[in-house]
């Protein structure tokens, strides 16, 4: 599904924008939950990614401030484009 991505005032966020809902529900998971979505659990797996929010067609990637955006963008856009919604 097509998305686009966007900065956030938090230099540790980035949102992602789809052009149809995602979710049903307001969804929130922390690093070491253990989410029912295949995608939110690759996502969280991630190293660097710290938690996730979303709600209908967009979600938010929060990263620990050691991480770095150029290498976790590459890894989170292919979850993100592999998702077979």
């Amino acid at each position: 599904m097509p998305f686009k991505s966007s900065a956030t005032p938090n230099p540790n966020a980035i949102k992602f924008t789809f052009t149809a809902p995602l979710f049903k529900k307001r969804i929130e998971v922390k690093k070491g939950d253990t989410p029912d979505s295949e995608l939110l659990a690759q996502l969280i797996a991630v190293e660097g990614v710290d938690s996730l929010f979303g709600i209908n067609d967009f979600i938010t990637v929060n990263k620990v401030s050691s991480s770095q955006w150029d290498d976790l963008l590459p890894l989170i856009q292919k979850l993100l484009e592999n998702d077979q919604r």
